[in-house]
């Protein structure tokens, strides 16, 4: 048997999945949410996906 996904609290960070912080990726223009490998420097993420951080438009100052 495969792990249930209820959409209930997660027992890692103690939130429900749609009440997590969100922030929109300069690159691709979607949507991405907080995820645990990100807790220490939610503040510092800023593209969604590795393949958006090479692509990214403007270097960082």
């Amino acid at each position: 048997m495969g792990r249930q996904r209820t959409g209930q609290v997660s027992v890692a960070s103690g939130t429900r999945r749609r009440d997590r912080p969100t922030k929109i990726c300069p690159v691709c223009g979607r949507p991405f949410q907080w995820r645990k490998k990100w807790k220490d420097v939610w503040d510092e993420v800023r593209y969604c996906s590795e393949r958006c951080r090479r692509q990214k438009k403007f270097p960082d100052h």
